[in-house]
């Protein structure tokens, strides 16, 4: 298929042929007939790409902070590529469109193949051929639809939104100051309503357009005695309320809607329009009432809605982000309002760098620009080649999910490795990220089509990057298809996963299964390890884990698995490496956080031969602190990892320090090992039944806060290969060979307290 994308490094927009987005569950594959360009939205996006790197750093203030926050915490080369990850991203734009149903996902009720649809949604209704949109975001439209119309779905629906916080009535005047399109569509839906209309605007066509088809009356900003005229037109009155659609950096607007809406009145902010208005003369002594509009409704930035398509209960929440886009397009389909004035310009789709052009250039007037694309053309769901064909190796790789932490800690360090390594394919739910990501990083194809990859012969060797949800049923594919495994954390989210998995294993277990359970490769970690011996050990974890927003997929138990599942798993499996033994009991406790999430708790946990670790993971501490920081005591020894960027350890008074100027956390590590086993065969370098225990020590936890209960663990497998798999392979313990520790004066005398 072909898709608008933008580059933000170059700013360069061009039509890509790209894989078919997935189908998930609770979406819908729809074919566009058309899509609507939003001016404002969308003109700055393209504006904002062009400037050079200063002028993006000046725009997204932002996204710098995260920068400098980022280089803090992770130092400059995962920096680095945090921020070329972005810049060459093929960004896509659009969310406003309109088209056929060909194909339904899983749980979605009331859509069929062939129905006519409006779709909206910002990395969703995107200018593409074809598009994934999620239910919540979707109307299923009449037979004999005009779907020109219809793909102002999105603009019309967040248009109704500001008409709803300003809550006119009948009979009642309303201003609309800014009148672009979105400002338009304001107006048009307002005098159907009954409502007197008046339009403010910089731009004389555009006044002259609103006076002729949905204003009452329309005014140029500079007209001389504005508010005066405005007067007059109430009978000496303000009107009862003003809708800001203009996007300005002024603070005109705000202030000229205080002079002119009478006392008492409501002001609505719809636009990108700075708020500081000036206090005197008229926003105070009116008492004037300050609403902001949040895009198309309620809904909006809701993950549980928008994506997994949980509704509002109708009597509570009358008018939802869909309900929105139904009123608009039935004030369409009725004709009660009439929208074919709006489309000034129609670009064929490889044509729209010609619209993006004239909007940011304003070289002609302008509203609604729509982009049409070929629906006579057959589309046929295909790979995309993106490299030469390689002759096939010892390892032939594929990736599943290929998102910022592949990105940034996977696929660099297999390129650093890859003496031998094929680069097959990737696949992820974005075809953008799928051609970008292919070509980056030098992949022979990109596909939508999971089949591509688990009936290809060549490809020996997959690694999972996706979200939690789907790793469980990605592995026992690769296990069911005869391929080495390389999986994210955590392997799994519920125990009937495991079981499963641990099943298909056993059918397999010639092929190489590791979980990307990476801090044990870590040279802090290793070096830690074999200056203490071989215990036992008493052990403290504490990680300072920080928030995540509520609405987080993470938090989510359905695709993340919430934060214990899906994080804790890396300390318990650290704690067990450095133990060498095995988790035979847990014990947590957490602080509840009034959303019921378990991400502030502390964890007991013991082993097999007498060694104790606690975990601490605390979600509520500050920021300035570093994440991670590790302690192990033994036989007069103790050893600290300060955040993977420093190591100690004391023994008989003696001390050894190592630190990097950087954190190392062993992905490199990991990746090297992992590919040299798979060269030269051998013992995987981290059991499966060990993956599989600390996977069901995570279970155990939950049940732990569940029960405020022990938890005692029954491993699978054989213990005593499990036990041997811990141990180093060469054990030792090294000398320390440093300075003596310094001890303060005020401690060498011993205070009697006889």
């Amino acid at each position: 298929m072909e898709q608008l994308t933008q580059q933000l490094k170059s700013g360069e927009i061009v039509t890509r042929k790209l894989p078919w987005p997935q189908v998930g569950a609770g979406k819908i594959l729809v074919r566009n007939h058309y899509s609507l360009i939003s001016p404002g939205t969308e003109g700055s996006t393209v504006k904002a790409a062009r400037k050079n790197l200063i002028g993006k750093a000046m725009a997204r203030p932002q996204q710098v902070r995260q920068v400098v926050e980022t280089l803090k915490s992770h130092g400059p080369v995962q920096t680095y590529r945090a921020v070329m990850k972005k810049l060459d991203a093929y960004s896509p734009l659009g969310y406003s469109c309109a088209g056929e149903i060909i194909e339904v996902g899983p749980a979605v009720a009331g859509f069929q193949k062939g129905d006519k649809v409006a779709c909206a949604g910002l990395g969703y209704a995107n200018h593409a051929e074809i598009v994934c949109v999620p239910r919540n975001l979707c109307v299923k439209l009449a037979p004999d639809a005009n779907l020109h119309r219809a793909c102002y779905n999105t603009l019309g629906a967040i248009a109704l939104q500001g008409i709803r916080q300003a809550d006119p009535h009948l009979g009642e005047s309303c201003a609309v100051i800014g009148l672009g399109l979105l400002g338009q569509l304001t107006c048009l839906m307002l005098r159907a309503g009954g409502v007197k209309v008046f339009g403010i605007d910089i731009d004389e066509t555009a006044v002259q357009i609103a006076a002729k088809h949905c204003c009452d009356k329309a005014w140029i900003r500079q007209a001389p005695g504005l508010h005066l005229q405005i007067e007059q037109e109430n009978h000496g009155l303000g009107v009862d309320a003003v809708i800001i659609t203009a996007g300005t950096d002024s603070l005109d607007p705000i202030n000229f809607a205080g002079e002119i809406v009478r006392k008492k009145g409501r002001v609505v902010v719809v636009g990108a329009v700075p708020t500081g208005f000036e206090r005197n003369p008229h926003w105070y002594r009116k008492e004037l009432e300050l609403k902001m509009s949040c895009s198309y409704g309620p809904g909006r930035y809701d993950r549980g809605y928008e994506e997994a398509g949980f509704d509002y209960p109708f009597a509570y929440v009358r008018w939802t982000e869909n309900r929105s886009m139904r009123a608009f397009q039935e004030l369409v389909r009725s004709e009660r309002i009439h929208l074919d004035y709006l489309s000034t310009h129609v670009f064929r789709l490889d044509d729209a760098s010609k619209a993006y052009h004239m909007i940011v250039n304003r070289s002609e007037p302008f509203l609604g620009v729509i982009l049409k694309y070929d629906v006579s053309r057959a589309l046929i769901q295909k790979k995309i080649i993106t490299g030469r064909s390689r002759p096939c190796g010892k390892i032939n790789i594929a990736f599943i999910g290929a998102g910022s932490y592949a990105q940034s800690h996977l696929l660099p360090y297999l390129h650093k490795n890859d003496n031998g390594v094929v680069f097959k394919a990737v696949l992820t739910d974005s075809g953008t990220t799928s051609k970008r990501v292919a070509e980056r990083f030098g992949f022979e194809f990109c596909t939508s089509d999971p089949s591509d990859i688990f009936d290809n012969a060549e490809i020996n060797t997959v690694f999972i990057a996706t979200r939690h949800d789907s790793h469980s049923e990605y592995v026992k594919q690769c296990l069911a298809t005869g391929k080495h495994c390389f999986v994210e954390k955590p392997l799994c989210l519920r125990p009937d996963e495991l079981e499963a998995i641990q099943q298909a294993y056993e059918h397999r277990p010639d092929r190489h299964l590791l979980v990307g359970f990476n801090r044990r490769f870590s040279p802090h970690a290793t070096e830690l390890k074999n200056r203490l011996g071989s215990g036992p050990f008493s052990m403290m974890y504490r990680i300072n884990a920080g928030t995540l927003p509520k609405d987080s997929w993470i938090q989510d138990k359905e695709t993340g698995g919430g934060r214990i599942v899906g994080e804790v798993c890396h300390f318990i499996d650290l704690l067990m490496w450095l133990s060498n033994s095995l988790v035979v009991s847990v014990h947590a406790v957490s602080l509840r956080d009034p959303d019921g999430f378990d991400d502030t708790l502390s964890i007991n946990v013991t082993f097999e031969n007498g060694s104790i670790g606690t975990i601490c993971y605390f979600a509520n501490g500050s920021r300035n602190v570093p994440k991670e920081y590790v302690e192990v005591y033994s036989a007069g020894m103790t050893g600290m990892i300060h955040n993977f960027r420093e190591h100690q350890v004391f023994h008989d008074g003696k001390s050894h320090r190592k630190k990097t100027g950087h954190q190392d956390k062993g992905q490199s590590h990991m990746i090297g090992r992992f590919l040299d086993r798979l060269k030269a065969g051998g013992e995987p370098i981290i059991r499966p039944s060990e993956s599989f225990l600390v996977t069901q020590a995570c279970f155990a936890v939950e049940e732990s806060i569940r029960t405020q209960n022990v938890v005692s663990l029954r491993p699978h497998g054989s213990p005593d290969d499990m036990i041997e798999s811990y141990r180093p392979e060469k054990p030792h313990i090294a000398p320390i060979r440093t300075r003596p520790v310094t001890v303060p004066k005020m401690a060498r005398k011993v205070p009697d307290y006889t």
